[in-house]
């Protein structure tokens, strides 16, 4: 091929000197369709984007030069063919971000100097341009105002591109454009802001004194979604580069200031009246990040004593809220649980036993004063507060149950006539059962209440409340379902009803929440396992609800779903690491004969044909304080079972589950990263990566493999890695190069020396494709080294698959590095005398 291949190269260069643009597009096409050497590609490529250019096809012109650049990024023709592209299609940004790299590889280069001026003074006046359209009253186009504003964010986010809308008196223009109180002009202020802000420290610290923290803090306020949304996204960058600037810099001491300043308004918003539900969830999202420490290994919790002294009343204005009650707090249904979360945090950033002992006695002040000398709606709020502590950092709620007259108020309230006094007391026993150190007094007064309650209730929503409570107060027991002391029919009679309530739509999402919650206990036994998954309508109503406003649904969902695919670990090990590890049998709890693989896989089956990965997909994007780090893991477990069967991996990735994986391996428990790992792994071995994971993803893939060749993960998750990296060394250059990035060479040649021969095979045929690179190449030559060596032995090993992948190196190393050719017969020789 390489001979027909010349020709038609040089003939398209020469149609192209002729100026007959379309046909030498024709000939470098022709040539691609025979081609298959990267680097021919990618000089075809390049040729093809010259000829799109002058044809005016912008977009494809941008398309093959990006193809070029993947090749090669310091491919300057195809660099310099691109911004020109780019530039015509109107992505300034872009255009100058390629030219700053054309001038940093050849400095003295006149044209790309030139080019970049010319880019860059385009810029200039287009920002002025750009907020006269978006200021002007008079301006009634649309769509011209968007495309300003579009224009705008993408500018900003380019150093060069926010460096000048700063200089251009932009933060005095952004502001004007946040007061006009339009919620596109809002929008566009706001996130031209980020661009402004994101990184750096002194341009943040002037715009924080421009804009002032009260106006920051009032658009999170406001009732527009988006905007609050838009508001918050900002105020996480600010947080970013104030502290940024605190770690970095001797001066720290005016970040510390501006940070604390920034906070004091976020916690006056959350027990401000006139906030938004949003806003207020916006604003304890904010504080969930930015306030407590990332890791122990920070030293100062300052910010966190600082927050409780400042504004541990005002987080528990928030968490006592009692929905729909009179002059209550505008709340949404994520509001209480984001309280929770961020109280929580805040505890467990505390040092020593003084800092807790000062926490305790604000919460038991804060719920003394709403329970004593108040009235009803005093004590309810004092009850509520006692639930948002128990589901938060629950030795606080522990201590305030023990307060005087506390737990008499929830019995009691629980026989209340009036339903909602009557959930806030059901819900605060259930809470309180979930905690053990008060459920012997529980079980001793609770059960006969709620089993009261259970059987005589008028009221739906306050029998499913009773029933969970049951549940839970059941299986105190562990996974042993000891339910038989409680049930009046058993755990399927339970299961039952809460499938039923589950699918009754005219019952509010709120109160159906509490049958998912219900399933989380129950499905621990096979029979109501197997009784769900054939209830189809129940699966999809489950799924719904975990795709809704109400996250605090989301544990519970993941719960159930581990349950019924049995992913939660077993006490014996699986019967591939039984292979791989030659383990000796050990005793093998009984098990129930529907946990039997047979069944946990027909039930996956129907969990996959419910659309079970969509909702587990929705249930990952969501940033939200209720996706915890365990209930992340509970999510990983779930899809590592769903990818099992290699026949059903294509429909995950089809339906989103390839997406979710990634963000779910690089956060979380290490055992929930571990498991995405693996999932994303068995995607990558039976599929075509460049499918399963498009454009960029494919990179965000890497790390997560190159996780599962550390030395304490199973020799099955290694094994996985290896042969998942293989296929991924395989596709291009980049690819290798991010693999190197993440120091992945030094592991996979230790697993070269493993015992194992099928975990040997994968590390040589992943070592045989990363030969691929130059980087690679060197290391076979370096001095001392017995890389070469191993290849040759291994290259006459009895195993032909090995025996394949060792010679197929040696062929490649040869081929591409012919330096190597000389060394090999020094190998040998110095070999067979025995050195």
């Amino acid at each position: 091929t390489t001979a027909s291949l010349q020709p038609l190269r040089e003939q398209g260069n020469a149609l192209f000197q002729a100026g007959d643009h379309a046909a030498a597009l024709a000939a470098y096409t022709q040539a691609l369709s025979l081609c298959d050497g990267e680097s021919e590609r990618a000089v075809l490529h390049r040729n093809r984007a010259a000829c799109y250019l002058k044809l005016e096809d912008y977009a494809k012109a941008e398309a093959d030069a990006s193809k070029a650049i993947e090749a090669d990024g310091r491919d300057m023709k195809a660099l310099f063919r691109r911004s020109q592209a780019l530039q015509k299609l109107g992505r300034l940004d872009q255009a100058v971000s390629d030219l700053q790299r054309c001038v940093s590889l050849e400095p003295r280069n006149k044209a790309f100097q030139e080019a970049l001026r010319g880019t860059m003074s385009c810029t200039d006046s287009k920002v002025d341009q750009m907020f006269q359209i978006l200021l002007d009253p008079e301006e009634k186009d649309a769509d011209k105002k968007q495309k300003a504003a579009q224009n705008l964010i993408v500018l900003a986010r380019e150093e060069a591109g926010a460096e000048k809308i700063f200089q251009s008196d932009g933060v005095r223009l952004l502001t004007r454009l946040l007061d006009t109180a339009k919620a596109d002009m809002m929008l566009a202020a706001l996130r031209t802001l980020v661009g402004l802000c994101s990184g750096h420290r002194s341009r943040t610290m002037a715009i924080l004194a421009e804009l002032g923290a009260p106006r920051l803090s009032a658009v999170l306020g406001v009732e527009h979604e988006q905007v609050s949304l838009a508001a918050c996204n900002l105020l996480q960058v600010m947080f970013d580069s104030l502290k940024e600037g605190m770690q970095k810099d001797f001066r720290g001491k005016e970040d510390a200031v501006d940070l604390k300043l920034l906070i004091k308004h976020l916690l006056e918003l959350l027990a401000l009246e006139g906030a938004s539900a949003h806003g207020r969830d916006n604003a304890l999202n904010l504080l969930i990040k930015v306030v407590p420490r990332k890791s122990p290994k920070e030293t100062n919790n300052s910010l966190s004593l600082w927050v409780i002294d400042q504004g541990l009343k005002k987080i528990l204005e928030v968490g006592s809220t009692v929905c729909g009650a009179q002059d209550s707090l505008p709340v949404t249904e994520n509001s209480r649980m984001s309280a929770s979360v961020l109280l929580s945090k805040l505890y467990s950033d505390l040092k020593c036993d003084a800092e807790r002992e000062n926490f305790h006695h604000l919460c038991e002040d804060y719920v003394k004063s709403w329970f004593e000398g108040h009235e009803l709606a005093g004590k309810l709020r004092a009850i509520q507060t006692v639930s948002c502590l128990l589901q938060g950092p629950s030795e606080a709620g522990n201590r305030v149950l023990e307060l005087e007259g506390i737990m008499d108020g929830v019995l009691s309230l629980c026989a209340s006539v009036c339903e909602a006094h009557q959930l806030v007391a059901v819900e605060a026993l259930i809470h309180a059962a979930d905690k053990a150190k008060r459920a012997s007094f529980i079980t001793a007064n609770g059960v006969s209440l709620l089993k009261e309650i259970y059987k005589h209730s008028e009221r739906d929503s306050i029998r499913i409340r009773a029933l969970v409570g049951l549940c839970k107060l059941g299986s105190a027991g562990g996974t042993d379902f000891s339910m038989k002391q409680f049930a009046e029919g058993s755990t399927m009679k339970l299961a039952k009803q809460c499938r039923k309530w589950l699918c009754n739509e005219t019952i509010d999402a709120g109160t159906r929440r509490w049958a998912v919650e219900g399933l989380a206990y129950l499905t621990f036994d096979a029979d109501v396992k197997e009784e769900f998954v054939e209830d189809k309508a129940a699966m999809q109503a489950m799924f719904h609800l975990a795709k809704s406003e109400d996250r605090s649904v989301l544990y519970a969902v993941a719960s159930t779903l581990v349950n019924c695919t049995n992913s939660y670990d077993h006490e014996e090990p699986d019967p591939q690491m039984l292979e791989l590890a030659k383990y000796a049998k050990q005793h093998i709890p009984e098990q129930h004969p529907k946990d039997k693989p047979d069944f946990v896989k027909r039930r996956v089956q129907k969990l996959l044909a419910a659309g079970v990965v969509s909702a587990l997909a929705c249930m990952v994007k969501s940033e939200n304080p209720a996706l915890t780090n365990s209930c992340r893991e509970l999510i990983s477990r779930v899809f590592l079972a769903l990818v099992e069967e290699a026949e059903d991996r294509g429909g995950v990735v089809a339906q989103g589950g390839g997406k979710a994986l990634i963000p779910l391996s690089l956060e979380g428990t290490e055992v929930g990263q571990t498991k995405a790992a693996q999932a994303l792994a068995k995607i990558t071995i039976t599929s075509n990566p460049e499918m399963a994971f498009p454009g960029e993803r494919i990179y965000e893939v890497v790390r997560p493999l190159v996780s599962l060749l550390h030395l304490q993960r199973t020799g099955l998750e290694n094994f996985e890695g290896l042969m998942a990296l293989t296929n991924l060394a395989g596709i291009s250059e980049r690819l290798r190069q991010k693999i190197l990035k993440e120091k992945a060479v030094p592991m996979i040649e230790g697993y070269m020396f493993e015992e194992h021969e099928l975990i040997r095979l994968a590390a040589t045929e992943c070592m045989c494709n990363m030969a691929m690179s130059k980087e690679v190449q060197e290391l076979f030559l370096a001095e001392g080294s017995d890389r070469l060596k191993l290849m040759v032995l291994y290259s006459g090993e009895e195993d032909e698959k090995l025996r394949r992948a060792a010679s197929g190196t040696l062929a490649m190393l040869t081929a591409l590095h012919p330096p190597i050719c000389k060394r090999i017969p020094q190998v040998v020789s110095a070999w067979q005398r025995g050195g």
